[in-house]
């Protein structure tokens, strides 16, 4: 008799958008999403819903056909679970009905046409999911609709919804920036939601406002081509929005390359809409999320134990499982910091030490690279790893710790200034401390377990000692010592070796 075939435990979400119809599938339902699959098309269900009530007939073609695919791709992978929901043009055409009819049948999936109310909460829920302890205004710009809700930590408000997405505000301003810009402000100026923004952060989700940063950081030189957790000052947004409305207004927009043909248009819009926000919300950072609807309604099924979960240290522990030689010794090396750490009484806040455990995990996922690479290969993957719970300065933090453990820290041995640059004088010291004891721990231990919990730390006055258990005498070694001495200094001590 033949067991029962497990079924695959990957999910898919197939988000019918205004502008785009898009799948993603995800390794599972987890507190850290591992994207295995992105696939979107441009169909512009919502191109001329405001005008005519209709989704256009092309624009319908083109989303059916894309769907079939969907269904395809799904079936080929062996997808576990298909959710599909549906967005603005979908709730407000009037054959949008019709349409979801056709869709439900090509997807063999029920789809969900979520109220604005819901679009905002699951926008709001995937920024929860993806960046720690946000507080702000979120905003979502889709082809249809801007849903702007307030978020604090885990604690999401009540959102509104207005018909202010690219297409839609293209659409009822007949491509008129003049015409838009008086929309713009009448619909913004009394949004009670923007006026508990001063002073905090504004979160930018949706695929116009990405694009918008991606050329930022393009145009800026940053060295992160990450556009999740990159923020920005607003004063310089709002500088940069009113210069893409000048580039707009002399046809300047059509040769940026970095941007699909489809979404050019939309750009001015995107920019438009970010300007005002920011005039009436007066927010002191803007920081764009890539997390938002789909992720917001897959955080939104976890249970609460998983749901309080740290999403970053989630990430590092599966990176940590796949490509570490010990996941064990990893855990044990989170132990043996804290314990250096209290030894030697380095003052840290909640997020450094949530940071230093995650290098912790990190610290021996290169081991498979040449050794005269791993430390900029293992720097390079960490800075731009595809997970969230991080921002930019902390992806530089983790990654300059373990590029340290692998390069060492010799001055003609260095990370590139312009990932240094990322991070405060103070953090990247930090970086040299943890990479420091890092490469005493990894030399010590070999990266297997059982060997760190079998070393303590223990002060002599301004001497810092490393105190080896008897049964471990053999791995002490003039290596070992000079490596300890090195991190010693590093916190202004001297170092030396004890047998218990």
């Amino acid at each position: 008799m033949k067991r029962p075939r497990k079924r695959n435990s990957s999910v898919a979400v197939i988000d019918i958008g205004s502008n785009s119809v898009r799948l993603v599938v995800y390794e599972a339902l987890a507190r850290s999403l591992i994207t295995i699959f992105n696939e979107k098309a441009l169909c512009g269900l919502g191109r001329e819903v405001q005008s005519t009530g209709l989704l256009a007939p092309d624009a319908v073609a083109r989303a059916l056909t894309a769907l079939r695919r969907f269904r395809g791709l799904c079936k080929i992978q062996q997808v576990g679970r298909v959710y599909a929901i549906a967005t603005a043009a979908c709730r407000d055409a009037s054959n949008g009905a019709d349409f979801i009819a056709k869709a439900e049948r090509i997807c063999g999936v029920p789809i969900e046409i979520l109220s604005g109310p819901r679009e905002a909460k699951l926008s709001a829920l995937g920024v929860v999911s993806g960046l720690h302890k946000p507080d702000g205004i979120v905003g979502d710009l889709g082809g249809g609709s801007l849903e702007l809700i307030d978020v604090r930590g885990n604690s999401v408000r009540s959102g509104v919804t207005l018909r202010l997405g690219s297409l839609a505000l293209q659409d009822l301003s007949h491509k008129s920036l003049k015409r838009a810009e008086r929309i713009v402000r009448n619909d913004l100026s009394e949004v009670s939601q923007l006026k508990a923004g001063r002073g905090r952060t504004f979160y930018a989700v949706g695929g116009t406002w990405r694009a918008l940063a991606r050329i930022h950081i393009f145009q800026s030189g940053y060295p992160l081509g990450v556009m999740h957790g990159y923020s920005i000052p607003a004063a310089e947004a709002l500088d940069f929005a009113r210069r893409l409305r000048r580039l707009a207004a002399a046809n300047m927009l059509a040769n940026i390359e970095m941007v699909a043909d489809a979404r050019r248009p939309l750009l001015t819009y995107g920019a438009l809409v970010l300007e005002y926000i920011i005039r009436v919300a007066r927010p002191k950072t803007i920081t764009f999320s890539t997390f938002g609807v789909r992720e917001g309604l897959l955080y939104s099924m976890l249970p609460d134990q998983e749901r309080a979960k740290d999403g970053l240290l989630c990430a590092a522990e599966e990176l940590n499982q796949l490509l570490s030689r010990s996941a064990r010794h990893a855990k044990e090396l989170i132990e043996w910091s804290d314990r250096f750490v209290r030894v030697v009484k380095l003052r840290e806040t909640d997020e450094d030490r949530r940071l230093r455990h995650a290098a912790c995990l990190l610290s021996d996922i290169g081991w498979r690279v040449h050794p005269d690479h791993r430390g900029e290969q293992t720097l390079t993957q960490i800075i731009n790893g595809n997970f969230g719970d991080i921002g930019h300065q902390g992806r530089a933090f983790v990654g300059l710790a373990v590029f340290f453990r692998y390069a060492g820290l010799s001055e003609e041995n260095q990370p590139p200034q312009i990932i240094q640059d990322l991070v405060s004088p103070a953090m990247l010291e930090r970086a040299r401390v943890l990479g420091a004891a890092f490469r005493v721990a990894h030399l010590i231990s070999a990266a297997r377990p059982g060997v760190l919990p079998a070393t303590h730390f223990r002060n002599e006055g301004r001497n810092l000692m490393l105190v080896f258990e008897h049964r471990m005498v053999d791995l002490v070694a003039d290596r070992v010592g000079g490596r300890f001495r090195q991190l010693a200094r590093l916190v202004g001590r001297s170092g030396s070796i004890v047998l218990r």
